[in-house]
């Protein structure tokens, strides 16, 4: 039926007025020849994903269907084999007769649906997914479904002979269920994976965003061998599971290097893991692609520009701080500086830097490693975390002897950084000749694209704003589709505070005029607080009044 209609995607696109004739001779011109041309629009933020389908849907006639709430007919996955269906992507629905409907991203893929027919013998009618949804679901169906179908099978006829067969070989079906739960996690761009031990199941929980979300409930007898291939994974001690421990994992999922720290710790149920992801493809590497408003960022390249000094970055755990850090050491990171870091734990590798590993263990702590470090005539040093008095104060006199001191702190904003320096016994005088610069950081989830919808601001955003001294009438927020699995979100963005210590914050220092004051200070010189930095992003259609309150707090 489609196959009469053979308009060209980027035609029907420019008709629609999606996009200009000019923009589809950049795109035809500079894409790979391997990609997809929608694919290469979406990336290149000239169309999102929802404006392709709506086109699609209107100009063809295809209906567009939301996977993640339909029911997947058992009996079609066995039509189409799983090596054909993530070849071409495409996810069969229903059959009814001889027609077999399919999901599939681009219903103008004649090849794609060409193949299908001669594979099934059956007429094909398509309709639309969303790419995410679409991956998700092949995955969740083919891979998934399969590996735990398999795993309940052999789990029900084991034997001691086979239990340590199912958690080392790479064909056995435990291996590959944790397997696909893993590079399903990746997939979805979760952060960390929770293994969760509970009364009656074993509970599999993704973060993606910062929230926690549901994936699978697994049955309580695979709890212990899923535990015991986990930790095999991350050369654990399987026979220990009375004390916590902590392991990595590097491996490859869909031709992406992936670095997993592992953390196990006992429950009541039994062990508890957190896999956290850290995916090296999506790690930012310039400071440009953080976040920061315009003068942020010149302040932030002031501070790590100086020859000597301390530059510190507060926040919780999981707020990009060290995605901060790095990107900082990328663009410090030149032929003529010798930087060396001390971290627990080196969290990604960087070329040409010296980057040391914490063990304490065997004694090599923050402190001792930063001893060793000033032997080595260093530049630049990055510590991982100040996190006791005698790392703060090697910290202190290594940047006032010339040296550029990178460093995190839990603290909840950038002026309480200071505070909690005092608290751990740092003289006020060391301080205010110390530390150049403070930056607090908080990740906030941005709007989706795809279905962000304008509406009028309420008359509390209204109060909020006007106590920052910004006006707002309409806010962007995300109706829920199925790119963003019905969050409203997707990805996520930093929010920042920086307070740079100039003349007037080291008199107040000096003279311990506290928290209050410098608050005040920085509000007359304009500087902005988390909140203000964040509605400022709420002003640009970034993120919603929600998400800036929920991880800032309003004075």
């Amino acid at each position: 039926m489609i196959a009469k209609n053979r308009k060209r995607l980027g035609d029907l696109l420019v008709e629609a007025g999606v996009i200009t004739p000019e923009q589809l001779d950049y795109a035809l011109k500079n894409k790979s020849k391997d990609e997809k041309l929608g694919d290469f629009l979406i990336r290149e933020n000239f169309i999102t994903e929802q404006q392709l389908i709506e086109v699609l849907e209107f100009q063809l006639g295809v209906p567009h269907i939301n996977l993640s709430q339909y029911h997947i007919d058992p009996e079609v996955l066995q039509l189409v084999p799983a090596e054909l269906a993530k070849r071409v992507q495409i996810m069969p629905i229903r059959k009814d007769k001889n027609r077999l409907f399919i999901a599939m991203a681009d219903p103008m893929d004649y090849f794609a649906i060409e193949e299908v027919r001669m594979a099934t013998g059956c007429h094909i009618e398509t309709a639309i997914a969303a790419k995410d949804d679409l991956y998700r679901t092949i995955a969740k169906y083919y891979d998934l479904q399969e590996s735990l179908d398999k795993a309940m099978a052999d789990l029900n006829d084991t034997t001691s002979e086979t239990v340590e067969q199912q958690i080392t070989d790479e064909e056995s079906p435990i291996v590959r269920l944790v397997n696909q739960l893993i590079s399903n996690a990746v997939l979805q761009r979760a952060s960390d994976i929770h293994f969760e031990p509970l009364e009656t199941k074993f509970r599999v929980r993704y973060r993606i965003d910062g929230v926690l979300r549901t994936e699978r409930s697994l049955p309580k007898h695979m709890q212990n061998m899923i535990t015991a291939r986990i930790k095999i994974l991350g050369n654990l001690n399987i026979t220990e599971n009375r004390l916590p421990q902590d392991g990595r994992i590097k491996t490859t999922v869909n031709f992406r290097p992936v670095d997993i720290r592992l953390s196990t710790l006992p429950t009541i149920y039994g062990e508890k893991i957190v896999m956290r992801i850290l995916d090296l493809n999506n790690a930012a590497t310039s400071i440009d692609k953080l976040g920061f408003s315009e003068q942020n960022e010149k302040l932030f390249r002031y501070m790590i520009s100086r020859p000597n000094g301390i530059v510190l970055i507060s926040g919780p755990t999981g707020s990009g701080k060290s995605t901060t850090l790095y990107a900082a050491l990328s663009e410090l990171n030149q032929e003529g500086v010798n930087i060396i870091t001390v971290e627990d734990p080196v969290e990604y590798r960087l070329e040409g830097i010296n980057q040391i590993q914490v063990r304490e263990e065997v004694g090599l702590t923050f402190a001792t490693g930063l001893r060793s470090i000033l032997r080595q005539d260093p530049d630049i040093i990055m510590i991982g975390e100040i996190r006791d008095t005698e790392t703060a104060e090697i910290a202190t006199r290594a940047s006032l002897t010339g040296h550029l001191v990178l460093s995190t702190l839990h603290t909840n904003s950038a002026v309480e950084s200071i505070s909690r320096l005092e608290d751990m016994g740092i003289e006020p005088f060391l301080i205010a000749s110390s530390v150049v610069g403070v930056i607090a950081q908080r990740l906030v989830r941005r709007v989706c694209r795809d279905c962000a919808e304008t509406v009028p601001a309420t008359l509390r955003e209204k109060e909020l704003f006007s106590k920052e001294g910004l006006q707002i009438e309409h806010v962007l927020r995300g109706r829920g589709c199925a790119v963003c699995n019905h969050t409203g979100y997707r990805g996520r963005i930093a929010i920042h505070e920086i307070l740079p210590i100039d003349r007037t914050v080291r008199e107040y220092i000096l003279q311990r005029k506290g928290t209050p004051a410098i608050m005040d200070y920085m509000k007359r010189e304009g500087y902005r607080t988390l909140l203000g930095d964040g509605f400022l992003k709420v002003l640009q259609g970034l993120t919603t009044t929600e998400e800036v309150l929920r991880v800032s707090r309003v004075e």
